[in-house]
């Protein structure tokens, strides 16, 4: 089982427990944070575990940008979608800092090649197929923490994490021209 697999399964597992103060820091509502009680130290370790994910996907849309496999438009919306990851990773290393922890550092362009098995992607589809798998993992991920969160404004930070990724799953899907999820409810199982 890859570090990436693992991290998102412990994600998976974990993200259950993030705290009210945790996500009203994501969601840039400090006000909201005071007064909240929580265990930052484990909302930390969660969102960290999150900011991993983000760093991949940034680096995943980076060596497909580098790759020369994607064509125009394609390539257009895998910059895009990387600038949301961007967002993300950015919004998730405040919060943090806001929590008093240590973002998690991002790995280098090589070992994220070497984990994701870049040197076997050769084709437009193959880049898109890793994109689509990564986003599926994601959209998955956000979705694990919402049912744990009292706040209404607080769940819906995470739903909209969750949303970006849905999109990103979506318009790589249909990229492929594969067929979209045949049952409803098919995120979040």
């Amino acid at each position: 089982m890859s570090t990436t697999h693992e991290q998102r399964r412990a994600f998976l597992r974990s993200g259950t427990t993030l705290s009210a103060v945790g996500l009203a820091l994501l969601a840039g509502r400090p006000a909201l944070a005071q007064g909240m009680k929580g265990d930052t130290s484990k909302d930390v370790d969660i969102l960290n575990i999150a900011l991993g994910l983000e760093h991949e996907a940034i680096n995943a849309y980076q060596l497909g940008a580098g790759s020369g496999l994607l064509k125009k438009p394609v390539l257009d919306v895998a910059v895009q979608f990387q600038g949301h990851h961007k967002a993300h990773r950015d919004a998730l290393a405040a919060t943090i800092r806001k929590l008093g922890g240590q973002p998690v550092a991002e790995k280098k362009l090589d070992e994220y090649a070497k984990d994701l098995k870049a040197d076997t992607l050769k084709s437009q589809a193959d880049v898109l197929s890793l994109a689509t798998r990564l986003e599926l993992g994601a959209t998955n991920a956000y979705i694990s923490v919402i049912p744990a969160l009292g706040d209404r404004e607080l769940a819906q930070v995470a739903s909209r994490l969750a949303a970006d990724e849905a999109m990103h799953f979506t318009v790589l899907t249909s990229a492929l021209g594969r067929p979209l999820p045949a049952s409803a409810l098919s995120f979040g199982a």
